[in-house]
């Protein structure tokens, strides 16, 4: 049995991943298998229509790389419906923020068909025997993870309410949050078809058509095609170095781990008392997303671009601006960190499914060229930036977040404490945070965390460690109730 560090959103997916290593299974394995379980109990943040990222360090030593199974954009069957089959919501989750819900928000996810291209390369374990934890959750029902009924908390009626379906899920029969023994009709039969046929269930199978046929019955614009010409992209990962450490993250064309590595590169050589410095490397970075990467039509153009000027000029550069997260790491060298979200969801569960479909196309914050802006088939922008990395003596670790335009300052603090400062994994997880909103622009907000008072607005780290002398560790972030294990 290989030796694996593992953690989680919630415990049940950290049993999962336990599981799933003392039946022989390795890092990845059990990265899969805790991910499939928060498809099932981490409602509101992901479902088996989410879209998402692995970044993988492989166990032989070679260059990281990450899978993107984001999400596509759709409407090939219905181009005549672009623009239609969504209404917003405005919420006071996450500091207020207005999202658009309903059947024209859903698209085209990619998560799980990621899952299989990594369990293809590098799983060891049966593919069926990763989804049946999920499966037994979803059969046996669960309870809200702190995330889910705090998220939920705020709109069960506005965003969960219009689709009975959905409605019945998470409210009891006097009308409140439904807090345990969760039952989600046909859901767990969902994850069996896709234990038996594979992820293409989900595309081009029965349960792919299912839910194309309720999305387009509804007047939403994700249909067969689209699905069925989803395809996961494997991309060698953005690379970054921090004293010893080299750290790869998730590459353009998503857009956290260019951040991530901006960021790390501009914090290199400062630790996270250095308060000041931190405020001006995020002011610079976030500003530069927001003024060039939200609307270029060349990520990958300007994103090397700037990561060259960050390289050349360094500090110089400076005076120039709902989602879940798994990590693991074995002894034999792998590091897996998987980041997955179905969006604000779209409030729908695509009939006879129990899926709860997603509403990236909704997520306002990344679809800066507006509802349906984007050609078919093209990748949506996205902050996720799942990070892995290998020390030059041998060490390995894997480390993210989830919390929207968070995810990116929270990774970058949590590194900077481990690599610059000499905290304990656990320790520069813990560490309070800063985070600048709407950097360099007239409402800028430099928000500080107080150490007695952390929130889930500053994301939820949660890391592994293999040290060159062969030593797991694993830490969560008490800013949600994550859980870790260490099996060997």
């Amino acid at each position: 049995m290989t030796s694996v560090a593992i953690a989680a959103p919630n415990t049940a997916a950290a049993d999962a991943a336990e599981q799933i290593v003392r039946a022989g299974g390795n890092a990845i394995d059990a990265a899969l298998a805790a991910a499939f379980v928060t498809m099932v109990n981490e409602v509101g943040l992901v479902s088996p229509s989410a879209g998402g990222f692995l970044t993988i360090q492989p166990p032989d030593g070679s260059a990281p790389v990450t899978i993107d199974g984001w999400m596509d954009m759709p409407g090939r069957d219905v181009p005549d419906r672009l623009g239609q089959g969504t209404w917003d919501v405005h919420t006071e989750y996450g500091g207020g923020v207005t999202v658009t819900v309903g059947p024209g928000s859903v698209a085209t996810h990619g998560a799980i068909a990621a899952f299989g291209e990594a369990h293809r390369r590098w799983g060891r374990l049966p593919w069926a025997e990763l989804l049946a934890p999920a499966i037994d959750v979803a059969r046996g029902g669960f309870r809200l993870s702190a995330a889910s009924r705090y998220y939920l908390d705020y709109v069960h009626e506005s965003i969960f309410g219009w689709d009975e379906a959905s409605h019945a899920a998470v409210h009891d029969e006097q009308g409140a949050i439904a807090g345990h023994d969760i039952v989600v009709p046909h859901l767990a039969a969902s994850l069996e078809r896709i234990a038996r046929h594979g992820p293409d269930e989900l595309y081009t199978g029965e349960l792919g058509h299912a839910v194309a046929d309720d999305v387009l019955a509804r007047g939403g614009i994700l249909g067969p095609t689209d699905l069925a010409a989803y395809e996961p992209a494997v991309r060698p990962a953005l690379t970054a170095r921090m004293e010893g450490w080299t750290l790869g993250t998730n590459p353009p064309p998503a857009i956290g781990g260019v951040s991530v590595a901006a960021m790390l590169r501009l914090m290199a050589g400062h630790g996270l008392d250095d308060t000041e410095h931190l405020i001006r490397v995020q002011r610079r970075v976030l500003g530069e997303r927001l003024r060039v990467f939200d609307h270029t039509d060349d990520l990958e153009r300007d994103a090397a671009a700037f990561l060259d000027l960050v390289d050349r000029d360094g500090l110089a550069a400076l005076e120039s601006g709902s989602t879940a997260h798994v990590s693991t790491a074995d002894a034999q060298g792998t590091a897996c960190a998987v980041t997955i979200s179905s969006g604000y969801s779209s409030g729908m569960i695509a009939r006879d499914t129990g899926i709860w479909l997603n509403n990236c196309l909704g997520e306002q914050e990344l679809n800066p060229r507006g509802l349906h802006g984007l050609p078919f088939g093209s990748r949506l922008l996205s902050n996720m930036a799942p990070t892995v990395g290998r020390h030059a003596d041998g060490g390995v670790l894997a480390i993210g977040s989830p919390g929207a335009d968070r995810i990116t300052t929270a990774i970058v603090q949590a590194l900077t404490g481990l690599v610059e400062d000499g905290l304990s994994l656990q320790e520069a997880i813990d560490h309070p945070r800063i985070h600048v909103h709407r950097a360099a622009t007239p409402d800028e907000q430099v928000k500080v965390e107080h150490p007695d008072d952390l929130t889930m607005y500053f994301g939820g780290v949660s890391g592994t460690l293999v040290t060159a002398e062969g030593t797991l560790v694993a830490a969560a972030d008490p800013r949600r109730d994550g859980a870790v294990r260490i099996v060997s």
